[in-house]
């Protein structure tokens, strides 16, 4: 252990470092609130002016972190900053930043690249950079340790660079930040060194791993075990579907059993910034050593294609009605990616709605966590989100569950509507009106 590395370790045990976080977003966020409330001072970096203002001023846009909360932080002397100088500040730079895809299906680096070129002149001895965003294996190797680097600083002897993989979970209320195991992994000894005093007093429990290569495919494994298992359970509804079976039925009987099953649970598709992307950033890696992930590419198309899925059974509903889609009133319930969340990065239900769109219907949505869907570059669109009712609901030719968030009143929908196309499970009957898709 030289000085540099003994005095970071003493002040994070301390509490006296100063913890600066870079992207204040679904990840940042509670990360921010969890070190403020055990004492630390708090920097928080985002190039979103408004969002900055806000924070600053008590108010978090994201619906499942409350204005108190940050309130709370603000006075234990959390500040939001657009000066990424302020770095120097800070013993601790944690980047929470997005890694998604770009139009080819692979990753975009950009945000970790620009965030580190903006802290790059204002590193310093004695610090500990985390990378945090979900990526492909070498990242921090090698996009984060040359710049790093950079200007002379020596990364396990001056500077000490880490990655440790977000687990968040929006809307379950069964974890939070601190109680969600955390996988640390180190560029050195000093560096994981680093990492366990960085997180060890925010976190219950600490993964060590052997490098940050390991730290960051383990994250890829999680998810890409999730969106593989997503997979065949949508592949699964499309057999049983064949078959007149209720796949929902079947997943329920199959979970009695107590071992050697997990239920995963069907849907219009997969969303969030994690399942959707994920796997494609080891498909893109292992192409670089010569490999083909071809079960994993196999899941994404199979979750890529359940919007279409859940349009065609769509029209085989109103079909069935004497009733064409293009024409069709269509009512979408739930546009975040899942349930009791107001997240809709990546979400199929928008996806879904769309696909309906662009078929010739009359399209609305209706989401008690979504008050207004503002358009983006894939879907150049402007929706508000629709009070249900009695009149409202009758006035579609039909509805389409596609967030089943709790908030709905499932026995009104249903007993108010002329056509339900159910995407979650969320009806067991096999009244004529109800098409499980």
């Amino acid at each position: 252990m030289n000085k540099a590395h003994a005095q970071l370790i003493s002040a994070l045990k301390a509490k006296k470092a100063i913890i600066g976080i870079l992207g204040l977003g679904y990840v940042g966020q509670p990360l921010m609130l969890r070190y403020s409330a055990l004492g630390y001072k708090v920097v928080g970096f985002d190039i979103d002016v408004e969002k900055v203002t806000e924070l600053n001023q008590g108010h978090s846009r994201i619906e499942h972190i409350s204005d108190a909360k940050v309130a709370e932080a603000a006075k234990n002397g959390f500040e939001a900053t657009t000066d990424f100088s302020r770095a120097t500040e800070c013993d601790a730079l944690i980047l929470c930043v997005p890694t998604p895809l770009n139009k080819y299906r692979e990753p975009d680096m950009s945000f970790v690249i620009d965030t580190t070129d903006m802290i790059k002149p204002y590193l310093r001895e004695g610090q500990v950079v985390s990378l945090e965003s979900t990526t492909y294996p070498g990242t921090t190797e090698e996009l984060l340790k040359p710049r790093v680097e950079e200007n002379g600083l020596v990364v396990g002897e001056s500077i000490f660079l880490v990655y440790s993989p977000e687990r968040e979970d929006p809307g379950n209320p069964n974890f939070e930040t601190r109680t969600i195991p955390k996988v640390v992994g180190g560029q050195t000894e000093l560096c994981k060194q680093a990492g366990i005093a960085l997180y060890e007093q925010a976190i219950d429990q600490l993964v060590p791993v052997s490098s940050t290569k390991a730290a960051e495919l383990t994250k890829l494994l999680e998810n890409i075990h999730r969106a593989v298992n997503i997979g065949l359970v949508n592949e699964m509804k499309i057999v049983a579907d064949r078959m007149g079976i209720d796949i929902f039925e079947v997943i329920d009987a199959a979970k009695t059993k107590p071992f050697g099953f997990t239920a995963y649970y069907p849907g219009p598709g997969l969303g969030g910034h994690c399942i959707p992307i994920d796997p494609f950033y080891l498909t893109w890696k292992a192409r670089e050593y010569g490999l083909h992930t071809r079960f994993i590419e196999l899941s994404g198309e199979v979750n890529r294609a359940m919007p279409e899925y859940v349009v065609s059974k769509l029209m085989d509903g109103l079909n069935e009605q004497g009733k064409s889609l293009k024409g069709s009133k269509v009512l979408v319930l739930g546009i975040a990616y899942k349930k009791n969340v107001d997240d809709m990065r990546e979400s199929p239900s928008v996806e879904v709605l769309d696909r309906i769109r662009k078929k010739g219907a009359e399209v609305d949505y209706s989401d008690p966590h979504v008050s207004q869907f503002p358009g983006s570059k894939d879907y150049p669109f402007k929706l508000a989100s629709i009070p249900i009712t009695k009149k409202s609901l009758q006035s579609y030719d039909a509805v389409v569950v596609a967030t089943d968030h709790d908030k709905f009143d499932f026995q009104f929908i249903f007993e108010n509507s002329k056509l339900i196309i159910d995407t979650r499970g969320r009806y067991r009957t096999s009244d004529h009106k109800l098409i499980k898709a």
